[in-house]
């Protein structure tokens, strides 16, 4: 019982977080799961698996597939995935056998809540960097990257729960690293057109061809 219930912990964790970067996959996949008989969810999330939901899940999928691969779209359901993916975190989270019946609902629920919402607001943040950076370019590529990794995440939590939670771990500290290294990277751009602004010596030129007049310092008190 408690390696039965430790294993659906560590996949729920898995599954909450591909909530954050895709809300239809785990949802889509877990009842797949529960209707082949893999895994056995909990009596209240019965409809997971039942042939309407299913319709209803791949429909929505497909849609969020293709509108997140276009610039204006992308952004619109980015901001309807701020209730989504936690609310899609929390039925996952709380849906695993054992665990729901190990757990109060309403801590199953919240825990999965905020782990969607966290990751997705991660995913927030770390897409306009790479818009900016490429200009909406990327914008297909990181969604494309994102749907496959949320895909590994619930298969993963599905088959082998440990190591979808080792997954998990590994992306956070990549995300901590890619987070990081852009944020200085925006600092030394910053520093770098001050220092270009201000000129040698602390004289700041005007573009008209102007003389170029000191920098104006801290005033002289009497």
């Amino acid at each position: 019982m408690e390696i039965t219930l430790f294993t659906n912990l560590l996949g729920a964790f898995g599954l909450g977080a591909a909530s954050g970067l895709n809300p239809w996959i785990p949802l889509l996949g877990l009842g797949l799961a529960q209707r082949l008989g893999v895994v056995e969810l909990s009596s209240s999330f019965d409809w997971l698996g039942a042939t309407p939901t299913l319709l209803v899940l791949v429909a929505l999928f497909v849609l969020d597939l293709i509108g997140d691969k276009v610039a204006v779209v992308d952004s619109v359901l980015h901001a309807v995935g701020v209730v989504i993916a936690p609310a899609s975190g929390a039925v996952v989270f709380a849906a695993q056998e054992n665990l729901l019946s190990n757990t109060h609902p309403v801590l199953a629920g919240g825990v999965g809540l905020v782990l969607g919402g966290t990751v997705h607001a991660a995913r927030s943040v770390l897409r306009p960097a790479v818009t900016a950076t490429t200009g909406g370019v990327g914008n297909p590529v990181i969604s494309a990257a994102e749907d496959v990794v949320s895909t590994v995440l619930t298969v993963l939590a599905v088959v082998v729960p440990v190591l979808a939670f080792l997954t998990l771990v590994g992306l956070v500290a990549w995300a901590v690293v890619v987070l990081r290294r852009w944020r200085a990277r925006r600092l030394r751009d910053r520093q770098a057109r001050a220092g270009a602004a201000r000129g040698p010596g602390g004289f700041t030129g005007a573009s008209d061809g102007s003389p170029s007049t000191p920098a104006p310092g801290p005033p002289e008190w009497p």
